[in-house]
């Protein structure tokens, strides 16, 4: 079994910052991308970040600037560094994984957690 554990979120005022982490535990013997996405309420799921193994990282137009994805590979975890949160920015953020549990290569999801932004 692989989980991934989400911790960071909470309620700050515009122009604050707020740091997300996610760690993976369990079966894991390959981490490929790990990255984060979020959804508003009515809206669809969407990407924020993703960060490979080897340190590529990609970034919605919306949150470029602002937003820092890194990874520790050693601990499994991998943080988003928010600053500069807008009101929009509120949703609930999923930390995602590609990973290999020696068995096959899998997405896992984290429970999500809650970011709100108020202005």
């Amino acid at each position: 079994q692989v989980q991934l554990v989400e911790s960071g979120g909470g309620l700050v005022q515009a122009g604050g910052s707020l740091r997300l982490s996610c760690t993976a535990s369990g079966s894991i013997f390959r981490i490929n991308v790990m990255g984060w996405y979020r959804q508003a309420p009515g809206q669809q799921r969407e990407l924020v970040s993703e960060i490979t193994s080897g340190g590529t990282t990609n970034y919605a137009a919306s949150v470029k600037g602002r937003f820092t994805i890194s990874r520790d590979n050693a601990k499994n975890t991998v943080y988003l560094q928010m600053n500069s949160l807008k009101p929009e920015d509120t949703a609930v953020y999923y930390c995602n994984a590609e990973i290999n549990n020696y068995r096959v290569l899998s997405d896992y999801w984290g429970q999500g957690t809650q970011v709100t932004v108020s202005s």
